[in-house]
């Protein structure tokens, strides 16, 4: 096996999907599958099950995906040393941020690290902000913009950047402009469309449990840009953070209700690990990092 192997089998296990994957990576399906079949045979064991329609790893399969996410950060690791300038900071910083973070915290972020550090390559991942912790804690990403839980971890460092209430939207063109009433009264009586986990998810569980409320869920998805795009079907009012109607894709077309203090606001921030283990070149980036925290990010509200 080899590494160009080794990165397609992660892509496909991240996608679970081998026509996207091999497209990810400029692969035919096929090529991607015959790749799949030689680590099978090489490892000697199933590291998929493939079924009809769906494509799962098995257990051996996640031990495979980390051995082999090791291997390619230790193969990176190794490459930035043997290319090291002292005179430079240079390598890839990992970034995982979700869409509305992409508009709202990053450019400011982005703008001043490639201006101070131009040989630092950005990297950066879009996807769930529920993810976004887990991506700093399996090392799949460097550093991540996320909203920061109460209580978290002194394995991590933040650094708070700006405030957004949660609110529920609804789509001006829906039945649910013009509601009324408390809270409790709203989430009982008006369907919901809810993120499938995070931090809001949490907090609203744990409020309409307190309550005794028995709320009215229309559905459940991942992210806030694909539980708005429910919400803008007309299937109900979605919970989000107000940021998201500020900066994320539908800036327009929303009126927002305000869920008031049971669900408080989100402080959203750039997370990383308060201790990695760090290379010279991992460590000067993580300086590089650090000294952009310290000059203060401004996020774009």
């Amino acid at each position: 096996m080899d590494f160009v192997e080794l990165q397609a089998f992660l892509k496909l296990s991240e996608t679970l999907h081998f026509t996207k994957a091999a497209n990810e990576i400029n692969l035919s399906p096929s090529a991607l599958s015959r790749i799949i079949s030689r680590l099978e045979d090489e490892s000697g064991t199933l590291l998929f099950d493939r079924g009809s329609r769906e494509v799962h790893l098995t257990s051996d399969g996640r031990k495979f995906a980390d051995f082999a996410r090791k291997a390619l950060q230790e193969k990176n690791k190794l490459f930035e040393e043997f290319s090291e300038d002292a005179d430079e900071i240079k390598g890839t910083l990992r970034l995982y941020a979700s869409v509305t973070a992409c508009y709202a915290v990053m450019p400011d972020f982005i703008k001043k690290i490639s201006e101070k550090y131009p040989k630092i390559q950005l990297s950066i991942e879009t996807g769930d902000p529920a993810a976004a912790i887990d991506a700093v804690r399996q090392d799949k990403a460097d550093v991540a913009v996320a909203a920061i839980p109460e209580g978290l971890s002194d394995a991590f460092q933040c650094l708070h950047v700006f405030s957004t209430p949660l609110v529920f939207a609804a789509s001006s063109t829906s039945p649910f402009v013009n509601v009324s009433g408390s809270p409790q009264d709203i989430v009982s009586s008006v369907p919901l469309i809810l993120p499938k986990q995070g931090l809001a998810r949490d907090r609203f569980d744990a409020w309409t449990k307190s309550r005794n409320v028995r709320p009215i869920i229309a559905a459940e998805t991942e992210g806030n840009e694909a539980v708005l795009a429910l919400a803008a079907l007309g299937l109900g009012m979605a919970l989000v953070p107000q940021i998201v109607l500020q900066k994320g894709p539908y800036t327009s077309g929303f009126i927002s209700h305000n869920a008031g203090n049971i669900l408080g606001c989100y402080d959203v921030g750039f997370i990383q690990k308060t201790h990695v283990q760090q290379t010279s070149t991992a460590k000067k980036i993580r300086q590089a990092v650090n000294d952009i925290f310290a000059s203060g990010i401004k996020a774009t509200v």
